[in-house]
């Protein structure tokens, strides 16, 4: 069960990130927030997704929107991953799974006939307040890009 709400208060985290940053969840006051959970760099779906928030940055952008990206692999793979596919955004590693945990996104898989613990896909959108104000749990990749885009334009009419 996750432990932040819709339509509560997401707590200050830091992580550290691509471009040699630390990201810190209140260094974006103001923004909204696409704060999205994949499973692994490089792989197909993950490939899929990131470049579908890659080709969409405008719309984020002129909906004052920030797009982070989150999962276990190192900043090192991180770098690789975003140079590869000229990601316009941050992505944050979580190795010790500490915000994984926070948004409850941990869970048991199955993978090629075994159990294993891994990222379930989810996508949260935290306002400009550092309210969560809508999330997507089991995400599948096609059209998830855009169900975001229009709860962007919905938060901010």
């Amino acid at each position: 069960m996750s432990q932040i709400a819709i339509g509560s208060a997401v707590p200050d985290f830091a992580l550290p990130a691509t471009s040699g940053k630390t990201i810190q969840l209140s260094d974006y006051r103001g923004q909204n927030i696409v704060l999205y959970f994949y499973p692994k760099d490089n792989t197909p779906g993950c490939t899929q997704e990131a470049q579908a928030f890659r080709d969409h940055i405008q719309q984020f952008t002129d909906a004052n929107t920030v797009i982070l990206g989150v999962s276990r692999d190192s900043v090192k793979v991180h770098e690789g991953f975003k140079s590869k596919q000229c990601l316009p955004f941050e992505l944050l590693a979580d190795s010790d799974e500490s915000l994984c945990q926070l948004f409850d996104v941990i869970k048991m898989k199955s993978m090629y006939g075994k159990q294993v613990r891994g990222i379930e896909r989810s996508t949260f959108l935290i306002n400009g307040k550092g309210v969560l104000v809508n999330e997507w749990r089991k995400v599948k990749v096609n059209g998830h890009c855009q169900a975001v885009l229009a709860a962007l334009v919905e938060l901010n009419a």
